[in-house]
């Protein structure tokens, strides 16, 4: 059998976990560090493989391209879901689908957020390549202090609620809003509950924290940017597509929107000569939140046991069980 394992862009997964139990049990081990150019591309140099690995959702895994694959027989997913997966394809297909632990903490990805809050509130990319080029003070903002400002979050779950607690100690006026906050949650988080309109008008800061679902794509289009207060900073580290991306790259060019700064896009990794790297006033990180060698060590190790399990027969941790029947 052969397997696997896509979009180490890092080259760590050899190492994260004891692989070698699998090539004892005369397992192929294939790794692919970039990503593919296109769903041809996929669909043509994984079509010998019995056993895919999914680096969350960095290749989308729609039916078209599973059933181009004639010897796909299992699917690991690391992480707890992936909506670019069609898993009504594979049951179609009788191919399981097992996941993994999604980390032992969301640390990575409030901790991240922060870095761009700040980074964006500072000019601070803009002023790190200027050092580099030889320049000081040249071209830059005068910088915001966050302390007295107001942080609005999108969403206030277990990683949104992190996110105010880092506000909070920066002095900053926290307020969220989703589709299902409660008065009581928001008071947990030290947060004030308002309306989405009110966030957009008032914060100084939106950062979003919601799960990428028919119910929150394209949550902010033209007309919530054209709220939202002028020289604001916007951060996403959840999903490029709960933004609406030409909406945003029109909002930063025209100065309503002062500030994006983003880990997460529409297409990913990001383009090359795409619009938002011509711009002077957005930060770009290339998907770094959950990127970790912690977090990455339960992925794959999740994955190995995973792997075995169907081996044995006894499948783990089984996505869409349909697929056994």
């Amino acid at each position: 059998m052969k397997l696997a394992l896509l979009d180490d862009y890092q080259r760590l997964a050899l190492g994260a976990a004891d692989w070698e139990r699998l090539r004892k049990r005369g397992i192929e081990i294939q790794v692919f560090h970039e990503a593919f150019a296109s769903a041809d591309e996929a669909a043509g140099k994984l079509a010998p493989f019995d056993i895919v690995c999914l680096m969350r959702e960095r290749t989308p895994f729609p039916r078209a391209l599973i059933e181009r694959l004639p010897n796909l027989k299992f699917l690991v997913l690391t992480g707890l879901r992936a909506p670019s997966l069609d898993l009504a394809a594979c049951s179609a297909r009788r191919i399981p689908v097992s996941n993994t632990g999604a980390g032992n903490t969301n640390a990575p990805t409030a901790e991240l957020t922060w870095l761009l809050v700040l980074a964006a509130a500072r000019d601070f990319a803009k002023a790190e390549r200027g050092v580099r080029a030889g320049r000081w003070h040249d071209g830059l903002a005068g910088g915001t202090i966050l302390e007295g400002k107001r942080l609005g979050l999108l969403g206030l779950g277990k990683l949104g609620a992190r996110v105010a607690r880092y506000g909070l100690a920066f002095g900053m006026d926290v307020v969220a809003w989703s589709q299902n906050l409660t008065p009581e949650r928001a008071a947990a988080a030290g947060a004030h509950p308002v309306t989405k309109e009110m966030l957009l008008d008032t914060a100084d800061v939106v950062s979003v924290h919601l799960v990428l679902s028919e119910r929150t794509r394209g949550l902010l289009g033209a007309a919530e940017f054209a709220r939202m207060k002028r020289g604001a900073i916007l951060v996403n580290t959840s999903r490029g597509p709960i933004v609406d991306e030409a909406a945003m790259l029109e909002a930063l060019k025209s100065g309503r929107l002062g500030h994006a700064a983003l880990d997460v896009y529409d297409r990913e990794p990001l383009p090359a000569g795409h619009a938002l790297r011509e711009l002077d006033n957005v930060t770009l990180s290339p998907h770094l939140g959950y990127v970790s060698e912690d977090v990455f060590r339960v992925f794959y190790e999740g994955a190995l046991e995973d792997i075995e399990a169907w081996l044995d027969g006894r499948p783990i941790r089984v996505m869409n069980p349909e697929a056994l029947a």
